[in-house]
């Protein structure tokens, strides 16, 4: 909201949440029942509206999508959760403009029996936009900056110092009314001159949202070459940066498209045609310190990309109805990304003077458990690897299955075949197994682990058996489970006990879950135990007579800048206990790699490094009495 919000300031719908599309159900029913009128108002108020929506995704992606907006920002500050909460109901206008337009079709006499397209209609849009509509809104907006009218109004359009394409819709309601009033003119304008058209609704409503796009996007879109061309056209239509020394300046560049009324009236910021030389002619991006490589999980996750969708990856990833509706589309990138796409930047974050990015492999959960697919993810890691290292990059962390031990061996492989890596390969592990381990109460005397041989499971039991703790270790290798024991101190070797079948954790009420166990499984542990879980994905709660965690994160440090989207199902400002790993190893300045087997001496040490660095335990393990030191 405004820094003190004025007389109807608020949405009528504010409030109803995503039940304020019930609004539009009467024009999606006029058509369906065959009520429409002989315009087929209705229907092409619908196809207006989802174009506008379609027009809108169309910009998120191509302003959050790295490689085409990164080397002509502007500003290059970060966004936060704060922003995206603001402008969560960034469509309101398209709701309001529909009904508004709806209501003056059926009362205005004659505003009816439309031709389908007019060429005439082209140029008197124009006239009448470029007169009276920039015009007044020209003043409209001085008008808005007036201290008192903008701390109750336009200061809340003004929060966003860096704009997304959809912040030039973010107003409050009254601002809208005259903002819908003043738009109106160039359509109202052109049906007395020639009686309008069907078309000119499209052309006007669309091209108005592009130009708004354009001038919020926060990069330059603008050819140079244009203006070089034709001088007189920087009259005539604004550029990207243009604007966007309006949301830094806040009393210069007022114009609506037509800086025209800026020159007339002396509001042009002297910083314009400099700042849009180097926006459009481009940097140098720099290169990240750390770079953490993620994946596709599921089919629909593609739709909790930041780029995808800004409202959806701002939540923790959660499957609803809506998004089932999306499947077809997301069936067709599982199928098409993993031919045509290598890694891509989803999200770019400052911490401390250090720059952090993550980087997607263009492949799904899946595709890791199908041998035929290794040959291609380790050699689209590597080349992830070498990219970086070529760029200067510190350190770059393997989340997920990208280090998965039948994969590369933790990372290991990649190690061994670059020795003369820079960069330092991390898979965050160390951390993981601490995060696991300050879940535990330091009361529990003994605990049930399944999937114990594997690179977090052993960690897991060499560490509680040095605490005393007894560790049923499930598995039916004994000769693994006989590795892990000649690993551990003779003192402390027979607190590792070898178990063959889940029944014999059904005396212990502390279970660690390394690999997957069914809903009959967890049935034989005995009531009020808490499963633990370190499996992927994680087991899903059964009993009610019992308590479940959930997978190791981290809290990020307040000073982290720039986390606008969730890490999959992470609540925000959390991450992958393996991904803070990489942070803290970048901000200690190590100059080890941590691939292969977790050195459990070295757990102690990655979690005091994590707390002193300003990482906070998430879920479960935050208020729990600690083994970690």
């Amino acid at each position: 909201m405004a820094l003190n919000p004025g007389f109807l300031s608020a949405f009528p719908w504010e409030g109803m949440g995503s039940l304020k599309y019930v609004y539009l159900a009467p024009f999606v029913a006029m058509p369906l029942l065959k009520q429409d009128d002989a315009d087929g108002w209705c229907y092409h108020m619908c196809i207006i509206m989802a174009l506008r929506y379609v027009h809108a995704a169309v910009w998120n992606f191509l302003a959050r999508y790295h490689a085409v907006s990164s080397k002509h920002k502007i500003q290059d500050k970060p966004i936060e959760f704060k922003q995206v909460d603001r402008e969560e109901h960034w469509d309101d206008y398209i709701i309001l403009q529909a009904w508004v337009a709806t209501l003056v079709h059926r009362v205005l006499p004659g505003f009816s029996n439309f031709a389908a397209f007019r060429w005439a209609d082209l140029a008197w849009l124009t006239i009448w936009h470029a007169g009276p509509t920039e015009f007044v809104y020209y003043w409209f907006h001085r008008l808005l900056h007036v201290h008192s009218i903008y701390a109750k109004y336009h200061s809340h359009h003004h929060k966003s110092f860096v704009t997304e394409p959809i912040s030039g819709s973010c107003h409050p309601f009254l601002e809208h009314l005259g903002y819908t009033a003043n738009f109106a003119i160039p359509l109202l304008g052109t049906w007395m001159c020639t009686g309008g058209s069907t078309a000119m609704f499209y052309i006007y409503l669309l091209g108005f949202d592009l130009l708004n796009c354009i001038g919020h996007c926060n990069f330059e879109v603008v050819p140079r070459r244009l203006f070089q061309l034709m001088p007189w056209l920087k009259y005539l239509i604004y550029t990207s940066s243009y604007h966007s020394l309006h949301h830094s300046r806040v009393h210069t560049n007022f114009c609506l498209f037509m800086p025209l009324y800026d020159y007339m009236y002396g509001t042009v910021d002297r910083n314009s045609d400099t700042l849009f030389e180097e926006a459009s002619t481009g940097r140098e991006v720099k290169a990240p310190d750390m770079v953490f490589m993620a994946h596709g999980t599921e089919i629909l996750s593609v739709f909790h990309l930041a780029f995808m969708s800004r409202s959806f990856s701002s939540r923790p990833y959660l499957k609803r109805w809506t998004t089932w509706l999306l499947y077809p589309f997301a069936l067709l990138s599982f199928v098409l990304v993993p031919y045509f796409c290598k890694p891509f930047t989803t999200i770019r974050c400052k911490l401390r003077g250090l720059t952090t990015e993550t980087w997607c492999m263009p492949r799904y959960a899946i595709h890791y458990f199908l041998k035929r697919e290794h040959k291609a993810i380790n050699g689209l890691l590597a080349e992830a690897i070498r990219k970086a290292d070529q760029d200067g990059v510190k350190v770059i962390g393997l989340g997920a299955l990208n280090k998965a031990e039948n994969l590369n061996c933790g990372g290991e492989l990649f190690v061994h075949q670059m020795p003369k890596l820079k960069i330092r390969v991390v898979h965050g592990n160390t951390l993981t197994a601490a995060c696991i381990l300050n879940e535990i109460d330091a009361s529990t005397k003994e605990v049930f682990l399944t999937g114990a041989t594997s690179k977090l499971g052993r960690a897991i039991a060499l560490y509680l058996a040095r605490k005393n703790i007894d560790v049923l270790m499930l598995t039916s290798a004994r000769h693994r489970f006989d590795a892990i024991a000649e690993e551990c101190d003779p003192e402390h070797r027979v607190h590792l006990k070898h178990v063959t079948s889940m029944a014999q954790g059904k005396q212990c009420k502390t279970w660690i879950v390394g690999k997957w166990v069914t809903k009959s499984d967890q049935k034989l542990a005995p009531a009020g135990t808490h499963f633990h879980q370190f499996v992927v994905p994680p087991i899903q709660s059964s009993r009610t007579d019992c308590t479940y965690g959930t997978l190791a994160s981290m809290r990020l440090p307040d000073d982290y800048k720039g986390m606008h989207c969730c890490e999959m199902t992470m609540e925000r400002r959390h991450v992958h206990a393996c991904h803070a790993g990489a942070l803290v190893h970048t901000l200690e300045g190590w100059t080890h790699d941590e691939v292969g087997a977790i050195a459990v001496d070295q757990i102690d040490v990655v979690w005091e490094a994590a707390k002193r660095n300003g990482f906070q335990p998430g879920g479960e393990s935050a208020a729990c009495s600690v083994l970690c030191r």
